[in-house]
């Protein structure tokens, strides 16, 4: 029987209802709890993108709306289908990436099913959002609910589809299978987030400019929350009136790209010159930033007396990590907006750090500018050496995406990146193996940019199965793996201590063998010249994804590793 002859279900009315609602691309791997719904948001307009893995299907997802800023849609089986996607999952949630996840479930009298697992409290242990759809009556309006609640509230929510339930009947009056967006009421198309987001209260704002306003060294840091806002442009605003710099988390790289008064990323991943400048301030307006031990240094890049204004949508935010001098409840842009406002009503537009020399010092001092002694080891390449290659070899419009792992540092600190959407930092779980999947998404999400996943061989060797995905696709990637054949982390973080590391060390592996295997072109990388293999894929116009698997210096140690263990 054909689709179109079949009497439609509750599972079509969620695929139909979500493509109605403007969902334009959905990443899942197929079985037989989400095939229907999947088969009829496909027929409604989505496009479908296949992993090899659960996992991979979910990190896809939040690299595609990380770069986007649009809705992410995974799709999952049941059971092991769902728990295979719980490392993605969390890492979206830390990040708060409005992605929504349609996952089977067993029916409620399944209590012996071999897919029985409680996924609402398995959802939400990893800061995930639990939905369902509740009967075959409400099964548009829960579907509907559950995108609203991803994209007003920033987080991942899982849609619970019981099996059950999916094959019932659909009720009258419920969008058929295909139907196009008209049918269902405009008001009820959600293709961006419409509801307003909290408005700080005018007390917080007055009290945040009077800091402001006597403030002579005021730094503005942004964070997640500040890219979620795409506040960027109202904070450069406010930071001319107040003569502040400007930094920010890693989530929240490339927010201030080719601002004149920039410093980069804040914490340990901090220029020299940023290390030496943040400690000054007087006064830290914090938007949308956690303010955790990665960002301060554990507390060493603020000074002891300096006054903190927080900003956040969430009130629970407000005092983590940093007790604030004041603060402010509202969104990101709204805030910094009002703040503006209040400032110019007060004082003035001042100079303050702002000077011609600062801005000549900032610009002169990167970290590709201070300099490094390249160990030069025979058969291997420093990484700094690589990363810096890379930056000059690629063209400037492109999309970072990094793992986590001792590479983390390279990519993040020598790549340049022209918007905080083309920066994907995966690290909000601090888990490896999720770069690959992300940017995948990204390169499917943005393909007039080149995607470059910077990843190492470890965190590769745990994403193998999406390579047949990127080769698959033909997406314009370029796969970075920096291959220290072993844990680097854990390597130059316990044996200086001592401890015997040989099971984080693996014998050398031949990545582009693998590579070529999945159907993608690769070389190895030693030595600088032999970057050559990246200069001619460009040239041909990186058609397809190239994977270079770079054998870099593993006596080389990032300054950074310790910091990042003090954090736990």
């Amino acid at each position: 029987m054909s689709a179109a002859a079949r009497q439609p279900t509750v599972a079509d009315v969620v695929g139909t209802t979500l493509a109605a609602l403007g969902v334009e691309v959905v990443f899942g791997l197929m079985g037989s709890g989400n095939l229907v719904a999947t088969n009829a948001l496909v027929a409604g307009g989505a496009r479908a993108v296949t992993a090899r893995h659960e996992g991979g299907a979910v990190a896809m997802a939040d690299g595609y709306g990380r770069t986007t800023g649009r809705l992410a849609v995974a799709s999952v089986h049941q059971g092991p289908g769902l728990t295979n996607a719980i490392t993605a999952l969390g890492e979206a949630a830390k990040a708060r990436t409005p992605l929504l996840v349609l996952a089977g479930d067993t029916p409620a009298a399944a209590l012996r099913s071999n897919f029985r697992i409680d996924q609402h409290d398995l959802v939400t242990s990893v800061g995930a959002i639990a939905e369902r759809v509740y009967d075959a009556g409400s099964a548009a309006a829960d579907a509907e609910r559950a995108l609203r609640r991803a994209l007003v509230e920033r987080r991942p929510v899982v849609l619970n589809l019981a099996v059950d339930l999916q094959a019932q009947p659909a009720r009258h009056g419920q969008p058929a299978p295909g139907s196009p967006a008209s049918s269902v009421p405009a008001a009820s198309r959600l293709v961006a987030p419409a509801v307003p987001l909290p408005h700080p209260a005018p007390a917080a704002v007055a009290a945040a400019a009077d800091l402001l306003a006597r403030a002579e060294r005021p730094v503005i840091l942004a964070g997640r929350g500040a890219v979620l806002s795409d506040a960027g442009d109202p904070l450069e605003a406010l930071g001319e009136h107040a003569g502040a710099l400007l930094a920010t988390s890693a989530m929240a790289h490339g927010l201030f790209a080719g601002r004149p008064c920039a410093l980069g990323i804040a914490g340990g991943f901090a220029t020299p010159l940023a290390a030496e400048l943040l400690p000054q301030a007087d006064v830290v307006l914090a938007v949308g930033a956690g303010l955790n031990g990665w960002t301060t240094r554990h507390g060493a890049l603020l000074a002891d007396d300096v006054r903190v204004i927080r900003v956040d949508v969430e009130a629970g935010a407000l005092d983590a990590h940093v007790d604030p001098a004041v603060a402010v409840l509202g969104d990101a842009a709204a805030t910094a907006r009002a703040l503006l406002a209040a400032l110019r009503e007060r004082a003035p537009a001042v100079t303050g750090w702002r000077t011609p020399e600062r801005a000549s010092e900032i610009a002169a001092r990167r970290w590709r500018d201070e300099g490094w002694e390249d160990r030069d080891a025979e058969g291997s390449i420093d990484p700094r050496t690589l990363t810096v290659a890379l930056d000059d070899a690629l063209p400037a419009e492109r999309t970072v995406v990094v793992d986590s792992g001792h590479l983390t540092g390279w990519p993040s600190m020598y790549l340049g990146v022209p918007d905080a959407r083309s920066f994907v930092f995966v690290n909000a779980f601090q888990a490896v193996g999720l770069g690959l999947g992300a940017a995948i998404g990204a390169a499917v999400g943005a393909p007039e940019r080149l995607t470059v996943a910077a990843v190492g061989d470890g965190g590769l060797f745990l994403a193998l199965p999406e390579l047949d995905t990127a080769a698959r696709l033909g997406l314009r990637l370029l796969i970075v793996v920096y291959d220290d054949a072993a844990y680097g982390a854990e390597v130059h973080h316990f044996a200086p201590g001592g401890h015997d590391v040989a099971l984080a060390r693996f014998p050398d592996a031949d990545l582009a063998a693998i590579a070529r295997a999945a159907g993608m072109a690769a070389a190895t990388v030693r030595r600088p010249s032999d970057l050559d293999a990246l200069t001619d894929w460009l040239a041909d116009g990186a058609a397809g994804p190239l994977l270079l698997d770079a054998k870099v210096d593993p006596t080389v140690c990032a300054d950074w590793l310790a910091e990042a263990f003090r954090g736990g």
